[in-house]
């Protein structure tokens, strides 16, 4: 489904999500409302343990709320199961994780490949190896993921990330486990996928420099939404 650029890509309203300790419960978020147009970029930001990463998961549909709505290109996720939620992220779900979750039997070329397999692509390996070319990688098409460095396995899962043209690519901390000019670069592929293919971007971040490039900020503290800041006009 192709929203116009006024329609949100991801809308939630009073999302909450809740843990059952048995004799008493644990808030992680309460009455989250949030729009995300489509190609804008929105940095989750708060401190350690705010909620950031469980809104992040709920939005992207791997988790379900306690409560609230979550509609992601017009479907709501809250209605379905998770065979259903999995059929929307492979539509329009692309996802970078701070710990690659690259699959460790797989070389760099086959992790790429998987998502468009999946879809039963039958130009797989052609769009995988232009992509993670493109990405400086031709050399190490045929490495598994314990021979690459970080910097060369984040790259490789921005790459199987977005290699079957997600609507939405969301990143939970995708510099976190980088140096400093790697993690550069990685900003810089993920920008680049926002501008040049109207990418709808949601990160997670603890860096203050990477959050100021997205076009908005919203701060969670104690699972509450507190405060949405406008960084820049959207593009």
């Amino acid at each position: 489904m192709l929203l116009s650029k006024k329609e949100p890509a991801l809308r939630v309203r009073g999302l909450g999500k809740s843990i059952d300790l048995g004799e008493r419960s644990l808030q992680i978020l309460q009455g989250i409302d949030l729009e995300i147009k489509q190609g804008e970029s929105l940095a989750i930001v708060g401190r350690s343990g705010s909620g950031k990463t469980t809104l992040l998961g709920l939005m992207a549909g791997l988790d379900l709320p306690s409560e609230g709505q979550v509609e992601l290109m017009g479907e709501s996720l809250d209605q379905m199961d998770e065979d259903q939620r999995a059929l929307v992220r492979s539509k329009h779900v692309g996802f970078v994780f701070q710990s690659f979750h690259l699959l460790p039997g797989m070389t760099a070329l086959e992790n790429v490949m998987l998502p468009l397999e999946l879809q039963k692509a039958e130009d797989a390996r052609e769009q995988a190896l232009k992509l993670l070319t493109s990405l400086g990688l031709a050399e190490r098409l045929d490495q598994f993921p314990p021979q690459l460095s970080g910097g060369e396995q984040q790259r490789v899962a921005l790459a199987r990330a977005v290699v079957s043209g997600p609507t939405i690519l969301f990143a939970d901390e995708p510099t976190g486990n980088l140096d400093s000019q790697t993690g550069k670069e990685i900003i810089d592929l993920l920008f680049e996928v926002n501008r040049t293919r109207n990418t709808t971007l949601v990160l997670v971040t603890h860096d203050n420099a990477l959050a100021s490039l997205c076009e908005r900020q919203a701060l969670i503290e104690d699972g509450c939404l507190i405060e949405q800041r406008h960084q820049r006009a959207a593009s």
